[in-house]
């Protein structure tokens, strides 16, 4: 074998090895974060702390999760309804009042729709009275946690009872009534152990199945890209994740919920779907 074929060898074997190393070194990485947080069978989907994400919208096929349906059920976990019938939960994330909860609410009284609104310490603090309203008008309002921390990270029971507690005492104050025990992770950043912990405490947790880019103030997206987006993406048994805080969102709500509807859709409380306990 010639000098130059044995050095074209040689190299062609470092960079074959130096590729192999660094791929075990990442999936090393994913399973040592995924095993040491095992305390039970899970679906490898399903990793120690995780953000959650959705893959595969169109022609109003349910997208699919970081984690299925089935397994979030054993944590008392949601991501998505039945895919039997053409039926909307609609959500709303509220971490502070910028003047778009009111014709939002307004839309949503005008189409008989019932919403959940997840809200934080700071949204019950600075405006009590619109969550006294969205009550009285049959929505529901959840737990975001106090300081819409990421939840991930905490892994002492004592922390995260603590965040979602001061919720619930502040929410009694300002209305009287206990609040419904449903949990939206802020940010969607999750473990397995924040899974345990809320279903601990009696709370069902609630991902999402549609969402889109609402939470810029300063990059608002336009009524045509929001309208094709919410109306392109949806799907039967949609959770659907909005913003509060969107101006884009109060300004086409009245239009959107017409949208749905035309296209056959109607709206149902996030209390149908656990009762039901249909997903997927």
């Amino acid at each position: 074998m010639s000098e130059k074929k044995f050095k074209k060898q040689k190299d062609f074997k470092k960079a074959v090895l130096v590729l192999l190393g660094l791929g075990a070194v990442f999936f090393a990485g994913r399973g040592i974060g995924y095993l040491a947080e095992r305390a039970e069978p899970v679906s490898a989907m399903v990793l120690s702390s995780e953000n959650w994400g959705l893959g595969g919208y169109g022609d109003e096929i349910q997208p699919t999760g970081i984690a299925s349906a089935e397994e979030l059920k054993k944590y008392d976990a949601y991501y998505v309804g039945s895919d039997k019938e053409k039926v909307i939960y609609l959500t709303f994330d509220a971490g502070y009042e910028n003047g778009n909860t009111a014709p939002i609410l307004d839309a949503l009284k005008k189409h008989n729709a019932s919403a959940t609104f997840f809200v934080v310490g700071h949204y019950l603090e600075s405006a009590p009275e619109l969550v006294k309203r969205m009550t009285e008008e049959g929505h529901t309002v959840g737990n975001h946690t106090y300081h819409h921390l990421d939840m991930s990270q905490i892994s002492d029971m004592d922390s995260f009872r603590r965040e979602m507690e001061d919720v619930e005492a502040l929410f009694r104050e300002i209305t009287g009534k206990k609040l419904t025990m449903y949990y939206r992770p802020p940010q969607g950043k999750y473990s397995l152990e924040n899974l345990r912990m809320a279903k601990e405490m009696g709370y069902q947790t609630f991902f999402w199945s549609l969402a889109y880019v609402d939470w810029y103030q300063d990059k608002q997206p336009s009524r045509e890209e929001a309208l094709e987006k919410l109306t392109g993406r949806i799907h039967p048994g949609a959770v659907v994740l909005l913003h509060s805080t969107s101006k884009t969102n109060g300004e086409i709500m009245d239009e959107l919920l017409t949208e749905w509807e035309n296209m056959g859709y109607g709206f149902r409380s996030l209390s149908d779907l656990v009762n039901n306990k249909q997903t997927g």
